[in-house]
């Protein structure tokens, strides 16, 4: 849940960026690395000391280049999305500016939507931990469960 909010906070910030950069006629290009850098120190401190609650010391492979490396990537997709996305629309909504605006940011959202479980899948298991607190809290789960249950077995059996 923390993941999320953070996510919605940084997202938050860079469509409100990547819009009126494209408002102002900036290039998606640009649009989308200017508003990724917007998005991207909210998400980051979110994320490490919220979500996962880290503190002090960062390593500096995993931690640091492995979200960069992430996030090139994420940056990587919404350039190439909103790129064909705006170069599709630049020649349907000519005299549209307002619309192709809205679609072209909705884009942008729909990428970032789609990169969101494979982030969190990343940043889970390897950024932000060194063996996943979701993993293991579903393990735990499991065995949890599977203790009750063989309790109620020896307890039917006594």
């Amino acid at each position: 849940m923390r993941y999320a909010i953070g996510s919605v906070v940084a997202l938050t910030t860079s469509v409100i960026v990547f819009a009126l950069l494209l408002d102002a006629g900036v290039g998606t290009t640009a649009d989308s690395v200017l508003a990724f850098i917007a998005g991207a120190l909210p998400n980051w401190i979110l994320n490490r000391r919220w979500a996962w609650e880290r503190t002090g010391e960062m390593d500096i492979g995993r931690e640091v280049i492995g979200y960069t490396l992430i996030s090139l990537i994420a940056l990587a997709a919404s350039s190439a999305g909103t790129g064909w996305t705006n170069a599709l629309l630049g020649h349907h909504l000519q005299h549209n500016h307002g619309l192709r605006v809205l679609l072209v940011t909705l884009a942008y959202v729909v990428v970032q939507g789609l990169l969101f479980v494979a982030k969190f899948v990343a940043y889970d298991r390897w950024i932000f931990t060194e063996g996943g607190r979701f993993r293991a809290a579903l393990r735990a789960r499991r065995t949890g469960a599977g203790l009750a249950t063989a309790e109620l077995d020896s307890d039917s059996a006594a």
